[in-house]
């Protein structure tokens, strides 16, 4: 029986389009590194998923890159072919498998494609310019053209996730990918429709991949597709603003004008990002980032608050100003972790390892080569536990 400390963790919520989830948990992305080089899902893939069916009701891969200049890590999974879907059809299959809602998260490095980078030398982003990470690139401006094929890429993506049987897609404008660098001033010096000049024009993208994926679903996907949205509410570098939340609610407006969006997830890099408040000047200055966010959306979508939750505790608090908690990095080495929270073996959740147990978690023998600096970042797992994981990059064959 479920500890009634943490009661309100296990209370139904309903999302906009009527699906009821059991509990308030979702299973957010995480990246295996365990795909084959050329993009499609392996064995070890499945079983992952398969072993983690029961996590939690909702469910979303890592990022699948829709086009290979927008790989985000290596030996990622795409949807940029027809030919993952038989790949991603067994994925959705493992992932659901107990009821879960599995969802597939459609993303574009841009700037940041560090396989991109590898492969072709460059990458490509709002506007021209010179990075030094991951590692010394340049950026090359897209041109309208470019912007209207990866617009189109979004839409196909969504077509293979439907005939693949996912439950739903999620678009990320999150941590730096290309929708969101095309909303930052930082990122964004163009001076044409999608240019930094106006509001509309910096938001004009992310609008139009929103309303191709929406049509793509209108047309081809079964009633309650679940259509999610995980994005950074501000974007600061001391006292300078990308953007402010003011700006970004505006935009959440306008997606959910054009746009059937059954949830809202909020993401960040660092350390418990639940608990960020605003920093951007204005009437939200100092409020909790994830508080202004569930009030400004009540009513419309369900908003998730995650970030460093690596607790039940945490979840709980989480769960103060968030209609669900995402968890990432927990579930790698718990994946029991909600179960043993209703069962009121809280007390029980481990979230060490040692690379005796990896194969009964279903860890593939090579795995998490580009997210332990991430996890590192986040620290939701403890050092011992990540020192552990990095064993697993050894075994890598080039």
């Amino acid at each position: 029986m479920t500890h009634t400390t943490y009661s309100k963790l296990f209370k139904p919520v309903t999302l906009p389009n009527g699906i009821v989830l059991p509990n308030r948990f979702c299973m957010c992305p995480v990246t295996t590194n365990s795909s084959t080089r050329e993009g499609f899902v392996t064995q070890e893939d499945i079983d992952y998923a398969r072993r983690r069916s029961h996590s939690a009701p909702l469910q979303v891969t890592s990022a699948a890159y829709i086009e290979p200049y927008g790989q985000l890590f290596e030996f990622s999974f795409s949807i940029d072919d027809d030919r993952s879907i038989p790949g991603l059809t067994k994925l959705a299959e493992a992932m659901q498998q107990d009821g879960a809602h599995g969802i597939i998260q459609l993303a574009h490095a841009g700037r940041f494609s560090t396989q991109a980078i590898k492969d072709y030398g460059v990458s490509y982003g709002p506007s021209a310019m010179e990075l030094k990470t991951p590692i010394p690139h340049q950026v090359l401006a897209m041109s309208e053209r470019k912007i209207r094929h990866v617009i189109q890429a979004y839409g196909d993506a969504t077509r293979r996730a439907i005939k693949a049987g996912f439950s739903g897609v999620e678009i990320s404008m999150a941590q730096r990918l290309l929708p969101q660098t095309f909303f930052s001033t930082f990122s964004n010096k163009r001076d044409d429709q999608y240019g930094a000049d106006s509001l509309e024009n910096r938001a004009r993208l992310t609008l139009e991949i929103f309303e191709e994926v929406q049509r793509v679903i209108d047309e081809e996907a079964p009633d309650n597709f679940i259509l999610g949205f995980r994005g950074t509410p501000e974007e600061t570098r001391g006292d300078e603003v990308g953007y402010s939340i003011q700006e970004y609610l505006t935009l959440l407006d306008w997606v959910l004008e054009i746009a059937n969006v059954q949830y809202f997830a909020v993401a960040s890099w660092g350390k418990n990002i639940y608990l960020n408040k605003v920093r951007s000047q204005g009437k939200y200055h100092g409020q909790y980032v994830n508080e202004v966010v569930q009030h400004y959306l009540s009513g419309r979508t369900v908003t998730m608050a995650t970030g460093g939750i690596n607790s039940p505790d945490k979840a709980l608090e989480a769960l103060e100003h968030g209609d669900m908690v995402g968890l990432s990095s927990v579930f790698v080495t718990e994946p029991d972790f909600v179960t043993k929270i209703e069962d009121g073996r809280a007390e029980d959740i481990d979230l060490g390892i040692d690379l005796d147990n990896i194969d009964e978690l279903a860890i593939p023998q090579a795995a998490f080569k580009d997210l332990i600096k991430l996890m590192d970042l986040g620290q939701s797992l403890s050092k011992d536990t990540t020192s552990t994981l990095k064993e697993l990059e050894k075994n890598y064959t080039q």
